[in-house]
């Protein structure tokens, strides 16, 4: 093999690189946060696929922050105590005891994973849960199902958020990884925040240029069950209208997606997790492989 046939073999390697220049340069030491749930949670070459996306975006100039849940593993833990799993309006029901199981998942079992999966490639990150520096304060959340407030128990609606902690961890060039659980100023206890929710809130709080949501479901269909074409994008107003309509476990999502743009954050996006690198098919490429919510465009005399 000849010299220039060998380097003509790396071309579109370089190409590749080429083409994610102008993506590169537009998120330049943006903070992304990134909500890590469902199946890319359970499945070992997504687990691993995922944690190399997010350590690239870090050494690629970007700030990555990750939020997690866990509702498969804490659904195992919860089967192994002998609690029942219940779930109103797209909420887990959490009683004490449920909460217990909950905090010793997220904090001690999906938060170590993570870590150790990101850390493989050098130090990088750092757990905390939302208890930490005050980081998620909460109260006792009641949804309204048929005009009626619930107790869900456990359950936190956020109040407060101090993003100090995580700041402080990103400006040492580390990735924050937290997990949903907050506690109440009220009472003392410590709640079940969604992470959706969560993920949401902390965006809008970093001022973050994007939130990602990964799901298992390849971005919000447009006509469910009918059909299987997605929403490639939408505006903050024409996902309101859609709101009433959606299946209960994308609501979270989608009204997360809502306050973030709604509150200072450039682009929220719900994105295929069953699809390997798909963070990285995301942010750097034309096509994307999701539903991506933008704010309503500024139209003349507004501020």
């Amino acid at each position: 093999m000849s010299n220039v046939t060998r380097k003509h073999t790396a071309l579109p390697k370089a190409q590749i690189l080429i083409e994610a220049l102008p993506w590169l340069t537009r998120h330049n030491g943006k903070t992304v946060v990134i909500k890590f749930g469902g199946n890319a949670m359970v499945n070992e070459d997504l687990k691993a696929a995922f944690a190399q996306d997010v350590v690239f975006l870090r050494h690629a100039g970007l700030k990555p922050v990750v939020v997690h849940g866990g509702g498969p593993q804490i659904n195992a833990q919860l089967d192994l105590h002998g609690l029942e799993s219940e779930f109103k309006a797209g909420l887990r029901v959490t009683t004490p005891e449920a909460m217990d199981v909950v905090r010793m998942v997220l904090a001690g079992q999906v938060q170590r994973e993570i870590v150790g999966l990101l850390n493989q490639h050098g130090p990088l990150a750092v757990g905390l849960t939302g208890e930490d520096a005050h980081t998620i304060t909460a109260t006792k959340h009641q949804p309204e199902i048929d005009g009626e407030l619930v107790d869900i128990g456990r359950v936190g609606e956020i109040t407060e958020i101090d993003t100090g902690a995580i700041e402080a961890l990103l400006s040492d060039g580390r990735i924050p990884v937290i997990s949903s659980i907050a506690r109440s100023q009220d009472d003392g206890h410590v709640y079940n925040v969604n992470a959706d929710t969560a993920a949401a809130a902390l965006a809008a709080a970093l001022g973050a240029e994007t939130l990602m949501v990964l799901t298992d479901v390849e971005g919000l269909y447009e006509d469910w069950p009918n059909s299987d074409e997605v929403i490639s994008r939408l505006t903050a107003s024409e996902l309101e209208k859609l709101l009433p309509d959606l299946a209960s476990g994308m609501v979270p999502k989608m009204e997360g997606c809502l306050h973030a743009v709604r509150n200072g954050v450039t682009t929220a996006r719900v994105i295929d997790g069953r699809v390997q690198h798909s963070i990285l098919l995301e942010i750097f490429t034309d096509e994307g492989i999701g539903t991506m919510v933008v704010p309503d465009e500024k139209t003349e005399g507004d501020a």
